[in-house]
């Protein structure tokens, strides 16, 4: 904006006769002045300089939905804080976002092969430019991190090498390390083997810029693997010097394509564009405004004034969406490789025993939920792996179905066994626990209705904030201290079906939150995983996933999930298939948004 400033000119001649100069610093005044004359004032116009504007960085204003537990790598097992550590640090390897192919990241290209004993060998080669760097909160500065010579700091093989040793190493306390035991040791090594330490851990830096893993068993899905979180190369002197801490802002250490701008727990988690990453130029989303609201409909609300950019639709807005001409424009509904699952409490009274067990999955009308509750096209599940997956049985072939009648028979077996009736049932107070969520809410409200229309079975609903309900589902919680029921979801990490039945439930090398202890089925999915015929390991797959189904009734799956979200018309993204959401890969228009 122009501002109009009138400027008098005084021009005049000086004549001086004599005059006193002052001496440097020293006050001083002119002594003589013989003779001024003002020749003329004039008036002129003058154009004010603007002080520069900074410009504002393209934000993308995105709901994380709760805090993140941790943005350890070697620390995380859920979605929310995958999704952060995915953008923080670079993997091996990473999925394509529409594909879900396996490509090049880190590394470069690897190789298969085998060890002098007949191992299968992976070797990865990795480029030499991503630096690690570190985000100053105070200046808003990212530099580069260097050594104790000063020299620049790039992630190389032996960052790698940390890293899975880190996940491996019982003193960290990983929680995801199972999903590492197939590389040489691992299991034993984490397990606390007084014989082997982890110099024995299959995995070694060949040289700064080749890493070599050697498997107990061949996998061909390793790659896959290789790029979680879990394997990050990881920061070892950041790490060490600050504990804990280490994934402070200020304090963390980086290389993915944004850095930790601002972590207030409980309040925000802001990312900023590393202006040092590989492909910067090609990241158009500048920052990410993180909120964590865990109520889907506050978050929603904040979509419909413009303060979000990308939401999940809550259960009770499905109709509206689907019927409101903008809405609908922006509503996305596509499948997602996630179960939504009831877990039982295998060791826990009366859920110890099968009859309970089954009575309790066969009470549950699938259908029925999706049509009145989930209303997102989601895929009723009665098996674990969703369609995609490889090993995955078709949806509605292996497991129980619903069936009230023969839930109630299941139930009255046990009744009759114990001298009880369900009264006496329902004096044992069962406990159906979520976390804390408007949509988890919903499906337990519906399924406890379930359960007392087809079993006259009362059951008591509880939820909890996510960090802490991760920590009482743990398989090391008190018995005391756990639910009979609790909800989860699995979603992939990577398209196998190892990822899936094995990882999820064999009691030697997964999370086994169902407390199972089944040897038979334990080798099942060992089997599976060993054997080299694709045809043969689908059909050890499909028996393990029956046998864990049915004959054991560990749990009840109930859907495989689909994206239900409402995207601005303003913010072009993608739904990954696997892996964390890649806002990097994203576009955003500013100037539409503030528009509005």
């Amino acid at each position: 904006m122009k501002k109009n400033t009138t400027l008098w000119l005084v021009i005049s001649m000086l004549i001086v006769s004599s005059m006193v100069l002052a001496a440097c610093g020293a006050p001083e005044t002119v002594e003589v002045i013989k003779e001024v004359e003002v020749i003329k004032e004039v008036e002129v116009e003058v154009e004010a300089p603007a002080a520069p504007m900074p410009a504002e960085p393209v934000t993308l204003n995105w709901n994380w939905g709760t805090e993140p537990p941790t943005l350890d790598p070697s620390l995380a097992t859920d979605t929310t804080s995958v999704d952060v550590a995915g953008n923080l640090f670079v993997g091996l390897t990473k999925f394509d976002p529409v594909s879900g192919e396996v490509s090049p990241y880190l590394a470069t290209e690897w190789e298969s092969g085998e060890d002098a004993d007949g191992n299968q060998t992976w070797t990865f080669k990795l480029r030499d430019d991503i630096a690690w760097v570190s985000y100053d909160p105070l200046t808003g500065e990212t530099t580069q991190v260097a050594d104790d010579d000063g020299n620049p700091r790039f992630v190389n093989a032996n960052d790698v090498v940390y890293g899975v040793k880190r996940t491996v190493d019982p003193a960290t306390a990983s929680d995801y390390s199972y999903v590492l035991y197939i590389i040489n040791n691992a299991a034993e090594i984490n397990g606390g083997s007084e014989e082997l330490t982890l110099d024995d851990l299959g995995v070694v830096a060949l040289d700064d810029w080749t890493v070599q893993f050697t498997l107990k068993n061949k996998a061909g899905y390793f790659p896959a693997i290789a790029g979680m979180w879990v394997a990050y190369a990881m920061p070892q002197w950041a790490i060490e010097e600050w504990a804990d801490k280490w994934t402070e802002a200020g304090l963390i250490v980086t290389s993915g394509p944004y850095a930790l701008e601002t972590w207030i727990h409980g309040g925000e988690l802001n990312l900023v564009k590393n202006p040092l990453w590989i492909n910067a130029d090609d990241v158009q989303i500048e920052r990410i405004y993180g909120l964590m609201i865990q109520e889907a409909s506050t978050a929603f609300a904040l979509y419909e004034n413009n303060e979000l950019d990308s939401v999940g639709v809550p259960l009770p807005e499905m109709d509206r969406v689907k019927a409101d001409p903008v809405l609908s424009a922006d509503y996305v509904e596509a499948p997602t490789p996630c179960t939504y699952y009831y877990g039982f409490v295998n060791t826990k009274y009366p859920f110890d025993d099968v009859r309970v067990r089954t009575a309790f999955a066969q009470s549950i009308d699938r259908r029925s939920l999706i049509d009145n509750v989930t209303k997102g096209g989601q895929t009723p599940a009665t098996s674990l792996a969703p369609p995609g997956i490889f090993g995955a049985p078709e949806p509605g072939t292996i497991g129980l179905q619903y069936d009230p009648e023969a839930a109630m028979a299941s139930l009255q077996g046990f009744l009759d066994e114990n001298g009880m009736t369900i009264e006496d049932f329902n004096a044992l107070d069962i406990v159906l626990m979520h976390n804390t969520s408007e949509g988890h809410a919903l499906i337990a409200a519906a399924i406890q209705q379930m359960w007392a229309d087809n079993l006259g079975a009362e059951v008591r609903v509880e939820n909890q904030e996510w960090k802490v309900y991760l920590d009482t589902v743990k398989n090391s919680t008190p018995i005391e201290d756990v639910p009979h029921i609790f909800r989860l979801g699995w979603c992939a990490d990577y398209p196998d079906e190892n990822n899936w039945i094995h990882e999820v439930f064999n009691s030697d090398e997964g999370a086994n939150r169902v407390r199972t202890a089944n040897e038979d089925f334990n080798a099942l999915t060992v089997a599976a995983g060993s054997a080299q015929d694709p045809a043969e390991r689908e059909a050890l797959y499909a028996e393990a996933e029956e046998m864990f189904a049915v004959e054991m009734a560990a749990y009840a799956p109930i859907y495989h999930y689909t994206t239900v979200n409402v995207t601005k018309q303003w913010l072009t993204r993608n739904f990954p298939p696997l892996g964390a959401n890649d806002f990097f890969n994203w576009t955003l228009d500013a100037d539409a948004r503030d528009a509005q």
